[in-house]
């Protein structure tokens, strides 16, 4: 009697460094289609056991071959495709006519491995959102550098000087060659004002990262504490 046939199943390796899945080949093109899964995505094949880029996938080459846009797919004026912003955490939940309405609010940045992106003290009213490459966030004391932390695809930083335009808190270097998108406190506003139903959602999207982070960092200083004390006793 012969065995099965092995379903074709598939597990894409995020953009936030998680595993998803596995789903069958209809879920993973419709995620391509979405822009959630991009060429350079690794992704394993049951079939195979093997990872592969999601542009060395047979069934899947076809969907990253250059074509033309329009409608609702065609990128806006400056050069953005809607779809690229779901590789955004905090806008991956965004239907695609809202994602259309944010990429016309948002400039493309394309920047240099190890340029200075934005420098602490500096007054800043731009939030950075980033497509591709990896930061680090640093202060710097005297000669020294002190990273803060380390920031990649999908993640975002500078979200306070959208509200008080106030100085920079820490430098923001390229680790590597990266793509950004930029909004800035006046588009930010005139978004705000023209569709709210857009903007609140991102704001509480927003809210919900930063308290996270704020958690983490609460207890990373908890544990540096108890750590301290136990170290003296």
């Amino acid at each position: 009697m012969e065995a099965p046939e092995t379903t074709n199943r598939f597990i894409i390796w995020g953009i936030d460094r998680a595993p998803y899945g596995p789903v069958e080949l209809p879920t993973l093109i419709s995620w391509v289609k979405e822009e959630r899964v991009n060429k350079d995505s690794w992704i394993y094949q049951e079939r195979d056991e093997t990872w592969r880029r999601a542009s060395d996938i047979q069934e899947l080459q076809m969907f990253f071959r250059p074509k033309p846009v329009s409608g609702a797919a065609a990128a806006s004026p400056t050069g953005l495709r809607p779809g690229m912003l779901r590789r955004v955490k905090i806008l991956a939940g965004l239907a695609e006519d809202q994602l259309e309405k944010f990429a016309k609010a948002m400039e493309i940045q394309r920047v240099a491995q190890w340029s200075t992106i934005v420098k602490q003290g500096d007054t800043g009213d731009t939030m950075y959102l980033i497509l591709e490459g990896e930061l680090r966030v640093r202060v710097m004391v005297g000669d020294k550098e002190t990273i803060l932390t380390t920031i990649s695809v999908g993640e975002f930083f500078g979200d306070i000087a959208l509200f008080d335009r106030g100085p920079r808190s820490a430098d923001v270097i390229a680790n590597s060659d990266a793509t950004l998108l930029k909004i800035s406190a006046n588009n930010f506003e005139k978004l705000a004002k023209e569709s709210p139903e857009l903007a609140a959602p991102f704001l509480m999207a927003v809210g919900k990262t930063l308290t996270s982070r704020i958690r983490a960092d609460n207890k990373r200083y908890t544990d540096t504490v108890r750590f301290t004390r136990a170290a003296s006793d």
